[in-house]
């Protein structure tokens, strides 16, 4: 090799470590920004996550408070809705209907009480939308009532099935147990009252009191309560004075009515006095000799 080739060997060796140099230098320089690079990304990743995770934990809180609020606010006026209108609900449930067309069917069972009167209603509810008007029906209209008067209210619960009048059906059973309270509570204030003479066979929310003088074996008078429901829904009271006498003791009396006229007595004190006041000299004449309570 010649010295001219010698010297061009040697300057292209040199020139290819200053390359290898600067390329080592890019590759250095590219590793220190991509890295600076990546924890700038990182750090503003788990800034923005942060800031996104706080304001999420602060919108549930903000979404929780809220809904406690409406469900408080919900409880109350459940809580004021029972007490005016004297009926609680104790389970709704709804199923929606496979149905064909626009018309959206629910089946809707309800279940509450009014004071002691517990109940269960069953119904469809249909609802078909035309334009901006909604028109909503009941049918199949189903009640179902556990009480020990639902003698006196069929004909009631069969005409409101047929009419599907279920706002009549809420005001007559409220109604309706109101006057059965009232009937427990003067039946229950007679036997506290005068506990040798008035006694409860069937309880107090039965339909009948009766009379006993411990010193007239044989003989007793009974009331009889009744609550009669008219197909319109009106709610009426009947009582009535019901006697037992034996027959040797008609047999002494034969030209007087069964019971002296006790029974139609009775009535007349009932359109005088009312119910209570009248029940209460009923009580008072079968006690007879019994002073202590005469006193009371």
């Amino acid at each position: 090799m010649s010295e001219e080739n010698a010297k061009e060997v040697k300057q292209l060796e040199a020139e290819v470590k200053l390359l290898q140099a600067e390329i080592r230098a890019l590759q250095q320089q590219r590793q220190d920004s991509w890295e600076n690079v990546s924890f700038q990304f990182r750090g503003q990743m788990q800034d923005a996550l942060a800031f996104v995770c706080g304001r999420t934990q602060d919108l549930e809180e903000t979404v929780v408070s809220r809904l406690k609020e409406e469900v408080e606010e919900l409880e109350k006026d459940l809580k004021l809705q029972t007490q005016m209108n004297g009926i609680s609900l104790n389970s709704c449930i709804t199923k929606t209907l496979p149905s064909r067309g626009p018309e959206v069917v629910q089946q809707v069972c309800l279940s509450g009480r009014s004071s002691e009167l517990v109940f269960q209603v069953e119904f469809q509810l249909s609802e078909l939308k035309d334009g901006s008007r909604t028109e909503r029906r009941i049918r199949d209209l189903n009640l179902v009532l556990d009480s020990s008067d639902l003698q006196s209210l069929s004909s009631f619960l069969s005409r409101v099935e047929e009419t599907r009048d279920l706002l009549l059906f809420f005001r007559t059973i409220r109604s309706f147990s109101e006057k059965c309270d009232d009937r427990t509570r003067t039946f229950q204030h007679f036997q506290e009252k005068f506990p040798s003479i008035v006694s409860l066979p069937k309880g107090c929310g039965s339909e009948v009191m009766t009379l006993n003088h411990p010193e007239l074996p044989g003989c007793g008078f009974f009331i009889h309560w009744c609550l009669d429901v008219s197909t319109g829904g009106a709610v009426t009271p009947k009582i009535q004075l019901l006697s037992k006498i034996p027959e040797k003791a008609l047999q002494m009396f034969p030209g007087q009515p069964a019971g002296g006229g006790a029974a139609e007595a009775f009535q007349s004190l009932l359109r005088i006095l009312g119910p209570e006041a009248a029940m209460e000299s009923i009580i008072r004449a079968v006690s007879l000799s019994e002073r202590d309570e005469l006193s009371d």
